[in-house]
């Protein structure tokens, strides 16, 4: 791996992403102030921006242009903070800390966060739509599916009924595959899309690149919560734990679920095959994806 190159490719990304987010706000004058103060924290203090990344990747390996992948890419990690808002709530899993700061509900007030969630949700749908593409009702339906009871909502619901419980590896990357994996899955889908219809075969060659991916990152978080220091992960280390919630680690041993990460990236990597040249930053994400302290 070109270590510089991919951070530079990697920051350049983040730095697009960031500056669509923020002109959402800027470019207004807000009627509920509160409400926009929180939404602005859960959205755009901090953040991996891995998700909007791959849409970027995922888009240019097919030949898309940036302007085009804007809007995608804003859309899905505002769904991602969405998620986040909510996670932390003290009715799912109750957080302190997000990204370094005080969680929003901690920050602000319990019902600003949930306000605060349902806005930023509703705001993905109004970006999208705003976008003028021809496969525009593709791009929606993808992302309101991994979003929603099918994807990760639905895996929210799995994890929640899981606490405390002993399902074994099957159900747990099923319930990872809904939770995590939806999202990552329809990332990479979405910007896909935007440069290609579904029938191109490259498009089924991303789809299984994403969902081998989105198991590998779900198992590294996992490893990450038993080996990192919270001041690193700028959240709570060890919370799966407290919480008795089943993790790969706890199935597996530390050293099979890093085995098993592995695995799945070199699964990742062979289906990237079919793009040639144009896939290498996507095989240059994956790698990533298991080596990262946060």
């Amino acid at each position: 791996m070109n270590t510089d190159a991919f951070t530079a490719r990697l920051a350049a990304a983040r730095t697009r992403v960031d500056a669509c987010l923020a002109h959402l706000f800027d470019a207004r004058q807000a009627s509920a102030i509160r409400l926009e103060s929180a939404m602005r924290h859960g959205l755009l203090v901090g953040g991996k921006r891995l998700r909007p990344v791959l849409v970027y990747l995922a888009g240019r390996a097919l030949g898309a242009a940036d302007e085009a992948l804007d809007a995608p890419a804003a859309a899905v990690e505002l769904i991602h903070a969405y998620s986040l808002v909510h996670d932390d709530l003290p009715a799912m899993d109750d957080d302190d800390l997000r990204r370094g700061q005080p969680t929003v509900h901690r920050a602000y007030d319990e019902a600003t966060a949930i306000l605060a969630g349902d806005a930023l949700q509703t705001l993905a749908f109004e970006v999208l739509a705003r976008a003028e593409h021809p496969r525009l009702p593709a791009l929606m339906l993808t992302l309101a599916r991994a979003a929603g009871r099918d994807g990760m909502v639905g895996g929210q619901a799995l994890d929640l009924a899981a606490v405390g419980g002993h399902p074994d590896v099957e159900a747990l990357a099923t319930m990872h595959a809904h939770k995590t994996g939806a999202l990552i899955r329809a990332a990479v889908r979405m910007g896909a899309l935007t440069a290609v219809d579904e029938h191109d075969p490259r498009v089924a060659a991303l789809d299984a690149y994403a969902q081998a991916l989105g198991l590998a990152f779900q198992i590294h978080d996992d490893i990450l919560d038993v080996t990192g220091d919270t001041r690193t992960l700028g959240k709570a280390s060890g919370a799966d734990a407290a919480r008795d919630k089943p993790t790969y680690p706890s199935l597996l041993g530390l050293e099979g679920a890093r085995s098993r990460s592995q695995e799945l990236v070199e699964e990742a990597l062979a289906a990237l095959d079919p793009l040639g040249e144009a896939g290498l930053p996507l095989a240059e994400l994956a790698r990533y994806m298991i080596e990262r302290d946060h």
